[in-house]
């Protein structure tokens, strides 16, 4: 799916909305209790929550639905097995990173068997955007003496041209009477990645249908995740969460379908080539991107939970920076509403903005030399996004929990001025886009 908000862009990977997060366990509010003598075990139950998601973008753009569904094992002891699993079916249409033309525009196709075009002044969008990703997880929590928990889980998804697995591990201390908690957590995964007709080489140009003599065989990458945490109950209606997170990744983290466009450099037009005799291929010159081979990013994140008379309201904020240039902010709130003792509303804002990374790039000018590195992708621009939507929730007499979310996503960005050339259109180079997202959510134990 093409990713809302753009730090977790790093390859062809994003193209499903696939969060690969640390064991819960590091991020969980705690909430108060007491502690009381056990007379008697009660028999292992199951639980399980499953939703259905819809997200659709405007202008026939992106279409995600997927199907999600966690079971857990309650054992004795505080023991719990839990097991995921997510289905995604993702069709529709996505900016290649070539910019709008005056003339019509056609595109040699990933697989390169093939071409498409684009009519004049539209955005050129890449039609082949059709993938099913399956994802598998398990873990496995449980108490280590009287203070400590600990968890471990692995990870596995699989789509056309992209594979996933990973591993995590986290411990968690409770301190002062366990109203307060410390975490650390560590995660590994291992990402391969065959694109279609092969990953281009960084920076080559685009050719004509048929050749693939730029293009090289599959890639990998490797990522690292580090977490630390600390929960705090200030008080029985108020608890507070803080998080600081490092993620390194290295390998290829290039997206091999995005493409940049080559134009003039006093016009801003952009530059004409000629397939090869016989030939079918593309009628301007297009490079592939280039992104570092190395990422790292440092996250803090802080969340409050406070309770008002029933109703909650839980407000966090985060910031990211990494070494591409990105800094990111994000603000979000939630405010938990009971309408009497079985259904409640939960309003939801959120508010995102972040900058361009180093290397973006509209376009790249014709005659000058070549960058290290360069990329189109929105994603990596500088752009401000808010979602905004409404959440209803009800329990059933057979104490079931259902509930229904609609949300409004809506991202804005503008490319740098300097970056413009001659009479190109700013808000025609910047694919800002609008989403509907629609989820159902169906929670019961056996």
């Amino acid at each position: 799916m093409a990713a809302i908000d753009a730090p977790a862009v790093t390859g062809s990977s994003e193209r499903s909305n696939t969060a690969r997060t640390l064991a819960t366990a590091a991020c969980t509010l705690l909430g108060t209790a007491t502690t009381l003598p056990v007379v008697a075990q009660e028999e292992p139950d199951w639980e399980f929550d499953t939703s259905l998601l819809y997200y659709g973008e405007s202008d026939q753009r992106v279409q995600d639905a997927s199907l999600n569904v966690l079971a857990r094992r309650l054992f004795p002891d505080d023991r719990v097995l839990s097991i995921g699993l997510a289905v995604d079916s993702l069709t529709g249409a996505t900016p290649s990173g070539a910019i709008p033309q005056a003339g019509v525009q056609t595109f040699t196709r990933p697989s390169g068997d093939g071409s498409y075009t684009v009519a004049p002044g539209e955005l050129p969008l890449d039609d082949t955007f059709l993938d099913t990703r399956y994802a598998l997880t398990a873990g496995w929590q449980q108490p280590l003496g009287r203070l400590y928990t600990g968890s471990a889980g692995l990870s596995f998804s699989t789509e056309y041209d992209y594979t996933h697995v990973g591993a995590n591990l986290a411990l968690a201390r409770d301190f002062n009477k366990r109203n307060t908690t410390v975490s650390v957590g560590l995660a590994v995964a291992r990402d391969d990645l065959d694109p279609v007709g092969g990953a281009p080489l960084s920076l080559s140009s685009m050719t004509d249908v048929g050749d693939l003599t730029n293009r090289a065989g599959s890639q990998s990458k490797d990522v690292v995740d580090l977490l630390l945490g600390v929960t705090q109950v200030v008080n029985e209606k108020f608890v507070v969460q803080l998080n600081y997170s490092l993620s390194d990744a290295s390998g290829y983290l290039n997206d091999p379908y995005k493409i940049l466009s080559v134009v003039d450099p006093l016009t801003g037009d952009g530059i004409m080539r000629t397939p090869s005799p016989g030939a079918e291929g593309p009628l301007h010159e297009y490079r592939f991107e280039s992104r570092p081979d190395q990422r790292t990013k440092h996250s803090l994140f802080g969340q409050g939970k406070y309770h008002l008379d029933g109703k909650v309201l839980d407000v966090s904020y985060r910031f990211m920076t990494d070494d591409w240039g990105i800094d990111s902010h994000t603000l979000e709130g939630k405010l938990y509403w009971p309408l009497g003792e079985t259904r409640y509303l939960e309003p939801h804002l959120r508010f995102y903005t972040q900058s361009e990374a180093d290397f973006y790039r509209v376009s790249l000018r014709d005659g000058e030399p070549l960058p290290g590195f360069a990329s189109a992708d929105y994603r990596l621009g500088n752009f401000d996004a808010v979602t905004a939507g409404l959440k209803y929730g009800w329990r059933t007499d057979s104490g079931h929990d259902l509930s229904l979310r609609l949300e409004y996503y809506r991202q804005d960005g503008e490319v740098p001025a300097a970056q413009l050339i001659g009479d190109q259109d700013p808000s025609a180079l910047y694919p800002g886009l609008d989403a509907i997202i629609f989820n159902f959510s169906y929670a019961f134990d056996l």
